[in-house]
């Protein structure tokens, strides 16, 4: 994995590991977000959302060595971010869409940007979503995204793709994506993968308490990387962390 930052890359053999403000050494990146994209969840001011986060990037910043990711929509947020908090990288789950912008602001920051695929946004995402073909879907729309990125001045190499799991998708969809992930590949471009506790997981297993689903975000998150996962986003970075180092002395990953 080879992640080009603004002036320099980092390349590890192994996946990249994004803890969910993890306060951790363990994690590669620490993604911090101050508004919630959980089904239904409603939107804050740009003000409210970078009082919340721009003090924890600063503070994170100053204690440990590790990169910081700002989860944000808003190209304000994102430049305060980047600028004064001193983040790494810009985490957008509507792909550039929701602020017009954001992308201009994505590329003068230099920074790389994820670009997440969803259907609708978090307050009305998981109202009946339907696809007709969920993988081919998300390849025309990371096509088109990719394709807007670019047109703004956004590096190709700056960005990362990431499916989107639980964002505007039924369980069937959720599935689908893991099993087939290795055919966004087409686009020679870093994979994000986030299914860190989802509830598809608990539908799967019969657990109903997020936190105890553990076991199966594990599961989960070793076949993404064995299907092509770059970067994994969870909250359990030490578990994670450890079942890579497994998973690696006992495949060919």
């Amino acid at each position: 994995m080879k992640l080009y930052l603004k002036n320099h890359f980092i390349e590890k053999s192994e996946p990249l590991i994004m803890g969910i403000l993890n306060i951790t050494p363990d994690a590669d990146i620490i993604d911090v977000g101050g508004e919630s994209t959980r089904p239904g969840a409603g939107q804050l001011s740009p003000e409210e959302e970078i009082d919340r986060v721009l003090p924890i990037i600063e503070k994170i910043k100053e204690e440990l060595e590790v990169l910081v990711s700002i989860d944000t929509s808003k190209a304000d947020v994102a430049r305060l971010a980047v600028e004064e908090g001193g983040a790494d990288m810009v985490n957008d789950i509507s792909a550039l869409q929701f602020d017009e912008h954001m992308a201009a602001t994505v590329a003068e920051l230099n920074v790389p940007v994820a670009l997440m695929h969803i259907k609708g946004t978090p307050e009305n995402m998981q109202k009946d979503p339907f696809y007709v073909d969920v993988i081919g879907e998300i390849n025309d729309y990371f096509q088109q995204r990719i394709d807007f990125a670019l047109s703004h001045g956004i590096k190709k190499e700056k960005i990362i793709l990431d499916p989107g799991i639980g964002f505007g998708k039924r369980l069937e969809d959720n599935v689908a994506i893991i099993k087939n992930l290795k055919r966004f590949g087409e686009f020679e471009l870093p994979i994000l993968v986030g299914v860190s506790r989802k509830s598809f997981l608990g539908r799967l297993s019969g657990e109903i308490v997020p936190e105890k689903r553990l076991a199966e975000t594990i599961t989960a998150n070793v076949l993404a990387v064995l299907n092509g996962a770059a970067i994994l986003r969870v909250h359990d970075v030490e578990a994670t962390v450890k079942a890579m180092k497994i998973l690696r002395c006992l495949s060919d990953f």
